[in-house]
């Protein structure tokens, strides 16, 4: 019998002042993906009624309240003690990485230091959230990308509801994603030009850890680079199963 590798396992930290509760499904859906949610806490002033909509959803997914007081105005005594419990997790839990969930600029430094010790750390915010905290960040997803019905675009292919899907003609005049695509294919392409399309992806995002498909309208990288019509795309069959694997290489 074939043995499943173990999944990640990670800790889910809400700051409840810089995030929305409508996004919380959604979030652990994502979440999922990297691996399993052994810690799920959420910190802010629960006593203030900005906070009360966040009841059913703490419910829902089992998420645990941390209470802190607000002792001074202007001050955010949430941030400090989600960095200390952060810390503290750290070095006492047995974890794999974190999930920061915030689109606060405070959390820059303790993405730098969990990854210093060899964990993971995804960021979770809204896309105001300062690019030093994203590029702290291994993977950080925007929020707005997330919990979104995927609906039916031309050809068939499943796209974002809230996120318009770009047109070719728009995916062309973006310079910025046209090089970027570019340049992670050759950097991993083959002799023949070809590159694996997972070890693109990862490339990419090693240089732009924002960096989503979703964010330009499209569920998948796959159908991305399509939709430029400025590469070739290969699915061959590929190990034991039959599964297929996506080869890219630029057009000439």
């Amino acid at each position: 019998m074939e043995t499943l590798p173990n999944p990640r396992r990670l800790a889910v930290l809400i700051d409840a002042d810089n995030a929305s509760p409508s996004t919380t499904e959604g979030l652990f859906a994502e979440v999922a993906n990297y691996g399993v949610a052994i810690v799920k806490r959420i910190y802010g002033d629960w006593t203030t009624p900005n906070l009360k909509t966040w009841k059913e959803n703490l419910l829902e997914h089992s998420i645990q309240p941390i209470q802190q007081f607000r002792y001074t105005v202007g001050k955010s005594a949430t941030d400090s003690a989600m960095i200390i419990d952060a810390m503290d997790l750290l070095y006492r839990a047995k974890l794999d990485g974190f999930c920061l969930v915030s689109s606060d600029s405070d959390f820059t430094r303790l993405a730098s230091r969990i990854r210093e010790e060899g964990l993971m750390v995804i960021g979770f915010g809204e896309r105001k959230t300062p690019r030093a905290f994203v590029t702290a960040c291994d993977r950080f997803v925007f929020v707005d990308i997330l919990a979104q019905p995927r609906t039916e675009g031309a050809e068939g292919e499943e796209s974002s509801g809230r996120v318009p899907k770009r047109t070719t003609k728009e995916l062309q005049q973006d310079k910025d994603l046209i090089e970027l695509l570019r340049t992670s294919v050759e950097a991993i392409a083959d002799e023949d030009g070809w590159a694996n399309l997972g070890g693109v992806g990862g490339k990419i995002v090693s240089q732009q850890p924002d960096f989503d498909p979703r964010n330009y309208g499209y569920s998948k990288l796959t159908q991305l680079f399509e939709s430029t019509k400025l590469f070739d795309i290969d699915k061959s069959p590929h190990g034991e199963h039959g599964q297929f694997a996506v080869f890219v290489a630029n057009r000439e």
